[in-house]
């Protein structure tokens, strides 16, 4: 009698595995078929990028010290098993960027970029910190951007049209989207909008040097105290422009960057 329930229960699982590896498959290859996936397509960096981001790190992280001098081309292809023209070229982006010096018949030279970068500089600081800023940085930016959105509200008071305060509000309204990465981009639209109403031609420049440090900042605050805040301090400082009033406008501009540098809202990374 055991004998045949063993027998039969082996039946009943055999029944099921068979159609378990017939069926069961075939469901998940046209579930899965059926779904648009968005796969990011991935893209391996060259050379170049590899030898540029591997001498940033030393740099940044104190390993090849402030004036000290690179070996010869032909020895970095040598240790770094690339080529020549993968160095050169390496090289000269480097110099492009402030953390390199290159003197004819001298040699290569590290400077100090704090003294000599660009925003892509920046950028190359935010990469080797794993995407982060570190707090002087964001306090710096930070400061930067008082500056220049304090001046871009007080000329823009002055110049703007109807047109450009209906385009400012087309702005305002998208701040407060759900997706913290499109109401971030909206917040950073809307005070570059500010930007080219002053009519000055170097602000929006300025302002779009530094789109990706600022846009990461945006992103940050509104996870930490949400859209809502934002759209309000903007808020404010639109009325304040549509009623050309100056001092109030600046106002805002103050506190809303005074609160995140040292205030109730600050948003230094961990």
């Amino acid at each position: 009698m055991n004998i045949l329930i063993l027998a039969s229960n082996y039946a009943r699982i055999s029944l099921f595995y068979w159609l378990y590896q017939l069926v069961i498959p075939d469901c998940r290859f046209r579930v899965w078929k059926g779904i648009d996936m968005d796969f990011a397509k991935l893209k391996a960096p060259t050379l170049k990028e590899l030898f540029i981001q591997e001498l940033e790190s030393m740099i940044l992280s104190g390993k090849l010290e402030i004036g000290e001098k690179l070996p010869s081309e032909r020895v970095l292809a040598e240790k770094m098993q690339v080529s020549r023209a993968v160095v050169n070229s390496g090289i000269a982006e480097l110099a492009r960027k402030g953390f390199l010096k290159v003197k004819p018949r001298s040699g290569v030279y590290v400077l100090d970029y704090r003294r000599h970068g660009t925003v892509d500089t920046l950028l190359s600081i935010m990469n080797y910190n794993g995407g982060h800023l570190r707090k002087d940085e964001i306090r710096s930016i930070l400061e930067v951007k008082m500056i220049v959105d304090r001046l871009a509200v007080e000329l823009s008071l002055d110049r703007h049209t109807d047109e450009d305060i209906s385009s400012l509000e087309k702005h305002l309204e998208q701040i407060c989207n759900d997706d913290v990465e499109k109401a971030a981009n909206a917040v950073f639209n809307y005070y570059h909008e500010l930007a080219i109403i002053s009519q000055n031609t170097l602000l929006p420049l300025i302002y779009r040097s530094f789109r990706i440090p600022v846009s990461h900042l945006w992103i940050r605050f509104i996870q930490k105290y949400g859209n809502k805040v934002v759209y309000n301090s903007a808020h404010k400082i639109f009325i304040a422009l549509k009623e050309r009033d100056k001092a109030r406008a600046v106002a805002f501009v103050e506190e809303a960057i005074s609160n995140s540098i040292s205030g109730s809202r600050e948003i230094y990374e961990e």
